[in-house]
């Protein structure tokens, strides 16, 4: 699990920004000022990733999907380890 651990912690790096500067820290896509949470809201809300992509032109296609990679990588790395116990 580990090896998931190190891939997750330098995809985030790579893809999400937290700086006081940018809307008082609230994670965002990286060189944006795209929260990370409007993904999610669009997707739950029924929309696409194109949907997204249109409203937010400053996030590119690839950083919307790694995110959502990421997403699914940590869920189930900490799936993995509350059923390890």
């Amino acid at each position: 699990m580990n090896n998931l651990k190190e891939i997750a912690k330098s995809m985030s790096k790579n893809l999400i920004e937290i700086s006081p500067e940018i809307l008082s820290g609230i994670p965002v896509f990286k060189n944006t000022r795209v929260p990370i949470k409007t993904l999610i809201d669009y997707l739950s809300a029924g929309e696409t990733i194109a949907d997204f992509l249109d409203d937010f032109p400053t996030v590119t296609q690839e950083q919307a999907v790694s995110l959502l990679k990421l997403a699914q990588e940590t869920l189930l790395e900490q799936t993995y380890e509350n059923i390890a116990g």
